[in-house]
């Protein structure tokens, strides 16, 4: 009972759930008792069973197939078979024989008995049973609980009860067991286990209910209880029959109750195990890996995590803001952007930042490039929405992901502080106060008809007409459809005269023309990487190093090899940072303090 590598694509490992479940009920004259078990098999695992095949409607390509004991096989490699009728009643049965599920692309059998063939995990799940219907319980009596050691394995058990009137109490009380050795792995899956375990035990509550509520109408047990002498000589009699215990079957009234939860649990073994994936990394993970796994925790099913900070983390009500709405980078502002608008599939995009910088000229580039990565406002506003998506989009490859604010089309201007990437619709007019208090730059695309001459335009600081496009260049593969539509930049924003060196170097990297687009890439993700380092430093020298001058922390920039023209960039990339790793300052800032 491990956990097993089942394939390895790319850098992602797929793990197979190796568990076993298994449903038991508590019998009136035999105690608990194991009723019903589904485990994996894999080739290289034996299995003394053999059976004809029956073609049966599960899903990911599955084939079921009957099954029973090989009557050749060793007698304690199948102690299933082995039960005396002695210690069996009615209500402990389940399936004489039992069923078989293959998925062929896995390479892996789902079996589905009355106990496991195998004596050491028989073993197990017997205990399991024993304490699940006992002794591990939680409030109420009804609902899941953990527990388990190294030894005998770790269990989710989800305890409940199954109504009829002729046990005592008026029901019976059954669970269901998910037993395997890796403890972590187990309690990671519960928000996905548990929900569904409710499902297949509500569907055999609902059945059971139907045929509960029709048995009493016929015949109400409860004023024949209250009414009757009961002693030890007629006490079986007394609660409704000699028999017992009733078998499932008979209680829900479906002949095909166990096929049913065979499906069922192979279906939760199966999916349970697919929806975990590891990640192989080559190194330390990158900020931007950091990024991705905590988006990946605040969306998970049952993993969601709220992030919070106080206001005295931050250096400004500025940051702050910027801070707590970096959700809404996900969250995209549906609410301002128009759904019922389809967007056209064969519409002009932009490819890549070269095939940006053919269109926008090298200068007209090279601002622009230093708006992005300052973490000035960039606003896009057009009529073609998979333009201005893509254009945002390519911009988006200057910054660490954590800087990156997007808003891709919106019908009103959304101030900076919500977002630094804003895609626009062409009837959206900024505002006065806009225009004369927000840092941004703002890109319209415009037809080439509708263009006015450059003369007549009211006097932006930068203004051009995108260039024809070269079919030869491999950037437009020949697409000469950008060829209709003309740019113009605007900003009131002077930017410093020298940019920062990061995007010198990335510059550089980009007029490379012996550099493939994947090569320069990777070159992005270094340098977006090495000044995040830098950015740490920084976060830490100023956060966790208490008050700092400005003469400390120009000597902290010469150390760390960044300049002056450096600083506003620093700055705006500490807001890119993990949450984990400013949590990890904080708080070892917080202890030294008071230590």
């Amino acid at each position: 009972m491990y956990i097993t590598e089942k394939r390895i694509t790319s850098s992602l490992v797929t793990w197979e759930m190796n568990a076993i479940i298994s449903l038991c009920h508590f019998c009136e004259l035999h105690g608990p008792k194991i009723l019903f078990c589904t485990q994996p098999f894999r080739p290289q695992e034996p299995r003394n069973l053999y059976g004809d095949d029956l073609e049966t409607n599960i899903a990911h390509r599955l084939k079921s197939v009957s099954v029973a004991p090989n009557p050749s096989a060793d007698a304690h490699s199948t102690p299933i078979f082995s039960t005396g009728s002695k210690d069996q009643c009615e209500g402990c049965k389940s399936v004489q024989t039992g069923y078989v599920s293959t998925d062929e692309d896995a390479q892996v059998s789902y079996v589905s008995t009355q106990q496991p063939y195998n004596p050491e995990v028989f073993a197990r799940i017997r205990q399991a049973c024993i304490r699940s219907l006992s002794s591990e319980v939680c409030p109420g009596r009804e609902g899941p609980i953990f527990f388990g050691d190294k030894q005998c394995g770790h269990v989710l058990s989800y305890t409940f009860y199954i109504p009829d009137n002729q046990a005592r109490g008026m029901h019976r009380w059954y669970s269901i067991l998910i037993v395997m050795m890796d403890k972590i792995y187990l309690l990671n899956s519960w928000p996905f286990l548990v929900p569904h375990l409710r499902i297949v035990i509500e569907n055999l509550q609902k059945k059971a209910s139907k045929v509960f509520d029709q048995e009493e109408a016929k015949c109400p047990q409860r004023p024949l209880r209250l009414g009757a002498v009961v002693d030890p000589n007629n006490f079986i009699k007394q609660r409704g029959g000699n028999k017992p215990a009733r078998s499932l079957q008979e209680l829900t009234g479906d002949k095909s109750v166990f096929r049913m939860l065979h499906v069922a649990f192979l279906w939760i073994l199966k999916a349970c195990g697919n929806r975990i994936t590891e990640t192989l990394l080559e190194a330390p993970p990158t900020e931007d890996t950091i990024i991705d796994m905590e988006k990946q925790e605040e969306t998970e099913e049952g993993f969601i995590k709220l992030f919070t900070r106080k206001a005295d983390d931050f250096d400004s009500p500025h940051e702050q803001k910027e801070s707590e709405m970096r959700p809404m980078e996900d969250k995209e502002l549906d609410h301002t952007i128009c759904e019922t608008e389809v967007e056209d599939p064969l519409a002009p995009v932009v490819k890549n930042l070269r095939h940006l910088r053919k269109i926008l000229e090298s200068s007209n580039f090279l601002s622009l490039a230093h708006h992005v990565v300052v973490g000035n406002q960039v606003i896009v506003s057009g009529q073609q929405r998979p333009l201005v998506k893509s254009i945002l989009e390519t911009l988006k490859s200057f910054l660490p992901k954590g800087c990156c604010r997007v808003i891709p089309y919106s019908n009103k201007y959304e101030e900076s502080w919500k977002c630094n990437f804003l895609g626009l619709s062409p009837e959206v007019q900024l505002s006065q106060h806009v225009t004369s208090s927000e840092l941004f730059v703002h890109i319209e695309i415009l037809p080439k008809l509708n263009i006015l001459p450059l003369k007549e335009v009211e006097t932006p600081l930068n203004s051009w007409s995108g260039p024809e496009s070269d079919a030869s260049d491999p950037d437009f593969d020949g697409d000469t459809r950008l060829d209709d539509f003309q740019f113009k930049m605007s900003s009131t924003v002077t930017l410093p005269p020298r940019v920062p060196t990061v995007l010198t170097r990335m510059l550089m990297a980009l007029q490379n023309k012996n550099l493939s687009s994947e090569v320069v890439n990777a070159v992005f993700t270094c340098l977006k990487e090495e000044w995040m380092n830098k950015v740490k430093v920084l976060f830490k020298f100023t956060k966790a190093g208490g008050n700092r001058n400005e003469e400390e922390t120009k000597k902290l920039l010469q150390i760390v090899g960044a300049r002056e023209e450096d600083k506003q960039l620093l700055k705006f990339w500490i807001t890119g940072l993990s949450m984990q790793y400013r949590q990890h300052i904080l708080s070892t800032s917080s202890h030294s303090y008071k230590s």
